[in-house]
């Protein structure tokens, strides 16, 4: 099993790595293998709609995007961890999940996301929806805790003072490591599910 851990945090030893770290410890304890990118310090735009990434597979854009691509696609489970930024994830986790989820066109089906965000006091419940999005628009199942995956902390470290914050992100970490694992016999006994041809429709008629 593989997972990739997203610190959309601009800052790499803050907060959010601490709840990360906090998940690495029980997935590599489980024999999960773990790999971490640090993208919230990268000058990252965001998609332009350009339609570039239909025709190559890839984003126009040669950065950070394209580097988490492949191994987007190896992974058996995604993690995004995000600081809140006015009720939302920062604006670089953003642009990257928009250009990420737009410009990759493998199979997402039944690789197992989850949100962990972090925040001073407010915004926590909103932002974790907005990351959920990424996962669920794409066949994605999220993992659950006993909480919503929310830690709270503002100075470098405070995060690791919340007990509840870090037992979430724990128990997190145990859920994800097993639903990627019934996942994996799953598709092993039965294969995917069978998939629709895509009907696109829209309101203007």
């Amino acid at each position: 099993m593989k997972v990739l851990l997203i610190n959309g945090s601009p800052r790499a030893n803050g907060n959010t790595a601490a709840a990360l770290n906090e998940m690495q410890k029980v997935f590599e304890a489980n024999s999960v293998t773990v790999q971490t990118m640090q993208i919230g310090n990268k000058a990252i735009r965001g998609c332009i709609a350009c339609g570039g990434c239909s025709k190559t597979g890839r984003c126009v854009f040669d950065d950070a995007v394209n580097e988490a691509a492949p191994l987007f696609e190896q992974c058996d489970g995604l993690v995004v961890g995000a600081p809140v930024y006015y009720a939302s994830a920062n604006a670089t986790a953003i642009a990257f999940l928009d250009r990420l989820f737009q410009s990759t066109r493998f199979d997402k089906r039944m690789k197992v996301g989850a949100g962990v965000v972090i925040a001073r006091r407010g915004g926590c419940s909103a932002t974790f929806d907005e990351i959920n999005k990424y996962f669920t628009i794409s066949g994605m199942p999220v993992a659950s805790s006993n909480y919503w995956n929310s830690v709270h902390g503002r100075a470098p470290g405070e995060a690791e003072q919340d007990a509840e914050g870090m037992q979430t992100v724990r128990i997190l970490a145990q859920n994800m490591t097993f639903l990627m694992k019934s996942i994996a016999l799953g598709k092993e006994a039965y294969g995917l599910p069978e998939q629709e041809t895509r009907i696109w429709t829209h309101y203007i008629r």
